[in-house]
């Protein structure tokens, strides 16, 4: 039960305590060994990376295939919730949650940054800095920001949904997996750990990426003002966006979040819009085509490919990588999709998680990625055409890459803004720096929308499910965020939190496991005349 009375009232006293105290340990370990801790945590990731590579794909496709299953089965008709409930959130709010929440700010910039570098040198072309190196760097990134990655977060997402709001209980961890190891040990101390490590891997999660995200957006004021950005004035950008975030998390889901995911959006929407119209159209319109196309040929291959005969390290460095990433924000995003996901069925669900925000995704790489990919192509026809005018052979003949391309291999971070510089140089001064403003701004609202959702998320594991924490847990939780973010970032412990949050990736994917497990056992339990009804209501609902 959750404590009532004293300081701890409202919460859980052993998972904020145990959270707290192996959170404080791991950031003075991370600040004080320095190089050291970003070394062990570094082979250990690559350890875990190599030797477990072949799980993580099997549970990626696993979960993809399972979760596909259902939505066209008899199991998709059931509501998260009382038979005949109404979603909480309208289609469009629910949607724009899900987004904010599940991609965001990564898309941002990795939309431009991935397709380079795999445009630069990827297994499935022969050459690189080519045409056919330019169509595998899109169907390379199409599949790693494709399905999977959200089958990875619907798993606990539908999990936690069925059970908190279909059969009553908590919105924890422990609650899915009691089918399996009974109530009475998800009660006590095994369930309690279940929640920590999901707590403590959520906290660090949101405070690497508030960091890295900040040295993102510094890059962005950099670009725009030409002002340099120091760890002071970074650290004070940290403390801003964080107090931003917990004024939102406490206005609560319906207000706060809700309104914030609507603003990512429309802005979103908007510069998506700008750079396809002033960007190379044509070109950008043939690569979404072309993209998706590939993916949906390849995607199968892709998902079970493991580089076996050659074991180069590419996929550990790219898509088991992702795979570990994904599943170390899988508990985060899955807790703020269920959250959110009430009313929903099944099939509504995993519809809505696995089809739209992927379409949209795929839209978006292809215009980003493709725009920044047109521009290469001009420079590396510019390139030959010089050294054919000027008969210049050895180095200086060789192709190097273009404008985006050598940005990108300076700092990824700026890789988005070089695009931006790009698009003013074809469409006329002003775009690219309106487009470099609009992109900080979203920058910014995307940070304080990932902050105060997993503020939301782990206070709410820390009231061991309570899906309305109290108010002060909920300031403590976002402060403490942007407490770890600061310290990691002031003391270059940033990296080292980061590889190791990677391996925590394993016992994550063994809890999706265990959690698919638990659920179908408790789906077919389902009375076949309770899904009956839900089907011919839903039927009578669309007819009507």
């Amino acid at each position: 039960m959750s404590n009532s009375r004293g300081m701890f009232q409202g919460v859980d006293a052993r998972i904020t305590l145990a959270s707290i105290v192996i959170i404080v340990a791991f950031v003075a370990f991370c600040a004080v060994m320095g190089e050291q801790a970003g070394a062990i945590f570094g082979d250990l990731s690559n350890s875990i990376l190599l030797n477990f590579k072949w799980f993580y794909l099997a549970t990626a496709s696993g979960v993809l295939i399972y979760l596909l299953y259902l939505m066209v089965s008899r199991f998709g008709n059931v509501t998260l919730g009382k038979d005949g409930e109404k979603p909480e959130f309208s289609t469009i709010s629910w949607l724009s949650m899900l987004f904010s929440a599940g991609m965001g700010i990564g898309l941002l910039f990795w939309s431009v940054a991935e397709p380079m570098w795999h445009y630069a040198g990827n297994p499935f072309s022969a050459t690189s800095l080519s045409a056919e190196a330019a169509e595998a760097a899109m169907r390379v990134t199409y599949f790693h920001w494709g399905m999977h990655a959200w089958a990875l977060y619907l798993v606990p997402a539908l999990c936690l949904a069925y059970f908190s709001f279909r059969k009553g209980k908590p919105l924890s961890i422990r609650a899915t997996l009691a089918p399996l190891f009974g109530e009475q040990q998800m009660n006590g101390w095994l369930g309690a750990i279940f929640d920590i490590l999901i707590v403590v891997v959520t906290a660090f999660g949101i405070a690497t990426s508030f960091g890295l995200g900040v040295e993102q957006l510094a890059t962005g004021i950099k670009t725009l003002t030409g002002i340099e950005m120091g760890i002071g004035m970074k650290m004070a950008l940290i403390l801003s966006i964080s107090l931003v975030a917990i004024m939102s998390v406490v206005s609560g889901v319906e207000r706060g979040i809700k309104l914030l995911s609507l603003w990512n959006m429309g802005l979103s929407l908007v510069i998506l819009a700008a750079v396809m119209t002033f960007g190379p159209t044509r070109y950008i319109l043939n690569t979404i085509l072309e993209g998706t196309s590939g993916y949906a040929q390849s995607v199968i291959g892709m998902s079970l490919w493991s580089d076996a005969q050659k074991d180069a390290g590419w996929q550990n460095w790219w898509t088991a990588f992702y795979w570990a990433w994904w599943l170390t924000w899988a508990p985060f995003v899955g807790t703020f999709i269920a959250r959110i996901s009430r009313g929903r069925t099944i099939r509504q669900l995993v519809t809505g998680s696995l089809i739209i925000p992927v379409l949209f995704s795929f839209v978006w790489i292809g215009t980003f990625g493709g725009a920044a990919l047109s521009y290469e192509k001009d420079d590396r026809i510019a390139h030959q055409q010089q050294v054919t005018s000027q008969a210049l052979t050895g180095e200086a003949a060789e192709f190097e890459g273009g404008a985006v391309l050598v940005a990108t291999k300076a700092d990824a971070t700026n890789s988005l803004f070089t695009l931006f510089d790009k698009i003013e140089q074809t469409a006329g001064a002003g775009i690219g720096t309106l487009l470099g403003a609009l992109a900080s701004l979203l920058i910014v609202t995307y940070f304080v929308t990932s902050a105060d959702s997993g503020t939301l998320v782990v206070s709410t594991l820390a009231a061991r499910g309570d899906i309305n924490p109290p108010a002060w847990s909920r300031v403590a939780w976002g402060l403490a965020v942007g407490a770890i973010a600061s310290a990691l970032l002031w003391s270059g412990g940033l990296k080292s939190v980061q590889t190791a949050t990677i391996c925590a990736a394993l016992p994550i994917a063994v809890i999706l496991v265990l959690m698919v497990m638990a659920l179908h056992r408790t789906l077919l339990a389902e009375p076949l005349r309770s899904l009956q009804i839900q089907a011919d209501d839903s039927y009578e609902a669309s007819a009507g």
